[in-house]
């Protein structure tokens, strides 16, 4: 009579979250697509423990478009300047990470990723949270930030390059 239960709370979620990101700032819409990815590479992970090639392939695919459709196209290099251009080589390397995880089945590979969004989410809520506004102070705080990643990433390309 009143229709399927599912479809109704799924209509209320939807609804919620787009009222969310009506009224989020730009760092709180940022942090939300950092918490998509994490959740679309979680729930890759599990697939994969599972055998679920079908679920895989879906949930890497939105995590893929979300670090490249959502967080790199969001990128303002002329105003971002450096730490633009080093977040943008770090999407890049993510997606291509996503991408040959998929082809391998590397659940390894999808932790590593998931866990470097984890770190700049957690960057993104501490400027959200302390109302960083000032750009320099943003800047230098996400440029620390990439340059750790930066490294990490570095000395993990070398140790699977020499494995």
């Amino acid at each position: 009579m009143f229709g399927n239960k599912q479809s109704g709370i799924h209509a209320y979620a939807n609804v919620s979250l787009e009222t969310g990101m009506v009224d989020a700032s730009p760092l709180k819409l940022t942090v939300m697509l950092y918490e998509g990815a994490i959740t679309a590479c979680i729930h890759a992970q599990q697939a994969m423990q599972q055998g679920d090639i079908t679920k895989k392939g879906e949930c890497l695919t939105k995590a893929v478009s979300i670090i490249d459709n959502g967080l790199r196209a969001s990128l303002n290099k002329q105003a971002g300047g450096q730490i633009a251009g080093s977040l943008d080589q770090l999407y890049q390397y993510m997606t291509r990470s996503l991408m040959q995880a998929s082809l391998h089945m590397d659940a390894k590979k999808v932790h590593e990723i998931q866990q470097l969004l984890m770190s700049l989410k957690s960057a993104w809520e501490t400027l959200e949270k302390n109302g960083v506004t000032k750009a320099a102070q943003a800047n230098a705080a996400m440029d620390t930030l990439v340059a750790q990643q930066g490294q990490a990433s570095a000395f993990n390309r070398l140790a699977m390059a020499g494995a």
